[in-house]
């Protein structure tokens, strides 16, 4: 990189800290400028004052210097620990521009840490996912795959690819050479083990995705049954407005919610019924729409009408629904252990009776369905096209129709997976040839 570049990357305010820091070949001669001094013993706080142009303090602050390639971008790059008010950002940003730094894009720190090897892109990925993280299992996630497990994961999987490449490369370009009959075999058996696992990455119910994203949860059912109560109860807050008036709810209305450590974005809809009103007709669409999609639902029934049931929810229950029965305070008749197959939970979300046993039961259904475990896991949608795509070369991989066609299924899993890492080398598969089968010795 010819330009250097700075960022403020945090400032705390009034009485606090802003950190800032300074990336490429000017990073050491602006330091220098700034302070006066030599530059600092690499890794080492020194404090000091910073000046400006003419030679007036602009702060007295902590520095550190990062020499190349030994920092987080690979270039050299100088940090500046200063107070946060407005006349300090507002005066070091003004020298800075003076000499001749600019201010860093979002995400370009990160950017030329990958352009100059010190990340790969899971990596990358993993810094925004950690500065995204709102729960604790999605900062778990960010972590483990800032600590590689998913790079690692990968590159385990293109470097066997690699290596059975280089065993139908042999077969192909040495076959006088004294290679074993049975290389052949032995590369067929660790594709198709290799696209078993593969495979089973992508029927993951796209747990990791899903953690990232957040699960979708839509409560459904007739109106005033008591949906919008029970959003606003799970919510803690008055999210939707409530009313005796049916039909009150015409659009989705979402909230966010920490779940046990899950994030889930439960939907608010439409009561389902047919209505003479385009408008809730609209909202009646919407509500069925976002039931399709949703990761999991919650069928509200009015406990109040039991034991009748209304028609249009119970045609939604599936094995991906809670179902619940409101009002329980104003039931005659007893509450039943099912409905249609799926058991009951009963509860009041006017008076909150019953609610956090419903949370409970939300937060182990998430659980059991969406647990990512420890193990590595897919957490973006180019994640998973790169695998899919890896997985269709190699069920198309088949030697008995010709060894050279075969080979090239396998570049091409190796380079769909090279892509979710921005690792692709292909000149990888003669060093393997000759270390592994010492050619030309």
């Amino acid at each position: 990189m010819s330009d250097t570049i700075y960022a403020l990357a945090s400032a705390a305010g009034r009485a606090g800290v802003a950190v800032w820091r300074l990336s490429g070949d000017k990073a050491g001669p602006a330091l220098t400028a700034l302070t006066g001094k030599p530059l600092p013993e690499p890794r080492k706080v020194q404090r000091t004052r910073l000046r400006d142009g003419a030679g007036e303090a602009i702060d007295d602050g902590l520095v550190l210097w990062f020499a190349a390639p030994h920092s987080f971008t690979g270039e050299d790059v100088a940090e500046l620990h200063l107070h946060g008010g407005r006349a300090v950002v507002a005066a070091l940003t003004r020298r800075l521009g003076e000499l001749g730094l600019r201010p860093a894009e979002p995400g370009e720190f990160s950017r030329r840490a990958f352009l100059n090897g010190k990340l790969d892109l899971t990596r990358a990925e993993a810094i925004a996912d950690l500065v995204d993280a709102e729960t604790a299992a999605q900062r778990r996630q960010a972590l483990r795959q800032l600590d590689g497990g998913l790079a690692g994961l990968v590159e385990g999987w293109r470097s066997a690819l690699i290596h059975a490449m280089a065993h139908l490369e042999a077969v192909i370009d040495f076959a006088d050479e004294d290679i074993p009959d049975t290389l052949l075999g032995q590369s067929v058996r660790e594709v198709r083990s290799l696209e078993a696992e593969m495979a089973g990455h992508l029927d993951e119910r796209r747990s990791g995705e899903r953690l990232r994203d957040g699960i979708h949860i839509a409560i459904l059912g007739a109106p005033n049954a008591g949906k919008s109560s029970l959003l606003n109860r799970l919510a803690g807050r008055e999210a939707a407005i409530v009313s005796a008036q049916a039909g009150t709810t015409r659009d989705v209305i979402e909230v966010h919610l920490d779940l046990g450590g899950w994030p889930v974005i439960v939907a608010d809809t439409a009561g389902l019924r047919e209505s003479a009103c385009e408008i809730e007709s609209e909202g009646v669409r919407r509500a069925e729409a976002r039931a399709a999609g949703a990761d999991l639902r919650l069928c509200v029934f009015d406990g109040a009408l039991y034991p009748g049931l209304d028609a249009a929810t119970l045609e939604m229950i599936d094995d991906a629904t809670l179902v619940v029965l409101n009002k329980r305070d104003l039931m005659t008749a007893e509450v039943p252990a099912a409905i249609a197959g799926r058991p009951v939970l009963a509860l009041s979300a006017k008076a909150g009776d019953g609610v956090d046993a419903l949370v409970a039961t939300l937060a182990e259904t998430v659980e059991s369905r969406f647990a990512v475990g420890s193990a590595p896991v897919l957490t973006r949608e180019r994640h998973r096209v790169a695998v899919a795509g890896a997985v269709r070369a190699l069920r198309r991989f088949d030697p008995a129709m010709g060894v050279e066609m075969a080979a090239e299924d396998l570049r091409l899993a190796a380079r769909s997976l090279g892509r979710i890492t921005g690792r692709v080398d292909v000149d990888e598969i003669l060093d393997v040839i000759f270390h592994e089968f010492c050619i030309g010795k």
